[in-house]
């Protein structure tokens, strides 16, 4: 257990290293003095130690919380306008990614509670009043519903052109619901509840049409993919949402920046998700392949994406920097 001793020894140093980020502000390291980058670099060193010893300690999980801000906060200023190379892409896909996941999956699973919210609500009133169905589909799929049909057939005779097609609608719809964080998180809360609503009638429509099967053998190669990749998009704005209502300690611009960051991070690490997930919609998904075939796809994808995201340990943030 952390005394309260060595927290009160420990401090001046965290103290310290926020007032050189203060110092710092936008315009970066060159407003520092070489004395001033080498007591950066040692303070850096010396609080990811310490960071490391808090973690260990349950009691401590505030400190923690707030040493892992300050560090990040340092990180980015020590890196910010790094040249990107490949092998920084590499390791963001093989590690930074599905770490950040794990460290802000509670805002995923909130995504996806409003998703299957919104799910449950359009399913049940398309039930209650089936003239829902046209408002929210359109006549012509509407139409095509009642005549016990999938509305994918133009998929199939056009599939280079509808998996691009598809691969930028998915990313538009994503971005976008990481993008509408900036409204308070109200914007992305809106955009998932409303996409969900739009599956669940979408899914009442097929129900009532005894169609349920060709639907969701259809859905579930790609959306494997694709719906987690819009969950995380939804979780990073919830949290640019929450770096804005909620700023803590850090002054409300640094906390919009530290967490819109990590939102932007997540948003970046779906892309290859989007891009398989398209091709699959695109080429899969609305094939005549048997449905088992369909439904195999879908749970080696999913567990394949679940290896992923549970791939790398988790580590300091020191070892994440250096």
């Amino acid at each position: 257990m952390i005394s309260a001793r060595w927290i009160e020894k420990r401090k001046p140093y965290w103290d310290r290293l926020a007032l050189m980020i203060e110092k710092a502000g936008r315009r970066g390291l060159r407003v520092l003095t070489y004395a001033e980058l080498s007591e950066l670099s040692l303070l850096y060193r010396q609080i990811a130690a310490d960071l490391a010893v808090v973690r260990e300690d349950p009691l401590s999980r505030p400190w923690a919380g707030y040493l892992n801000q300050l560090l990040a906060r340092a990180h980015n200023l020590i890196y910010m306008g790094r040249t990107m190379r490949p092998r920084f892409i590499l390791a963001f896909y093989g590690r930074e990614f599905p770490r950040l996941f794990r460290e802000t999956w509670k805002y995923t699973a909130l995504a996806v509670m409003l998703f299957i919210a919104g799910a449950l609500a359009g399913f049940l009133v398309t039930l209650a009043d089936p003239a829902l169905q046209r408002f929210f589909l359109g006549p012509e799929m509407s139409a095509t519903i009642d005549r016990r049909e999938m509305w994918t057939h133009s998929v199939v005779t056009v599939k280079p052109l509808a998996s691009s097609a598809i691969m930028t609608n998915n990313l538009t719809v994503s971005f976008t619901m990481f993008a509408a964080g900036i409204l308070a998180g109200a914007g992305t809360v809106y955009l998932l509840a409303m996409n969900g609503v739009m599956l669940g009638v979408i899914g009442a429509a097929c129900w009532q049409a005894g169609m349920s099967l060709q639907l969701w053998s259809f859905v579930a190669p790609h959306g494997i993919l694709e719906l987690p990749a819009i969950f995380i998009a939804g979780g990073g704005g919830l949290l640019l949402g929450r770096g804005l209502l909620f700023p803590g300690e850090m002054p409300r611009r640094e906390s919009v920046a530290y967490y819109g960051g990590q939102g932007v991070r997540l948003a970046l690490g779906i892309i290859p998700l989007l891009v398989v997930a398209g091709v699959l919609e695109g080429f899969f998904s609305p094939s005549s392949l048997p449905v088992a075939a369909k439904f195999a796809c879908s749970a080696a994808a999913g567990g394949l994406l679940f290896l992923y995201l549970r791939s790398s340990q988790e580590s300091t943030v020191e070892s994440r920097v250096g």
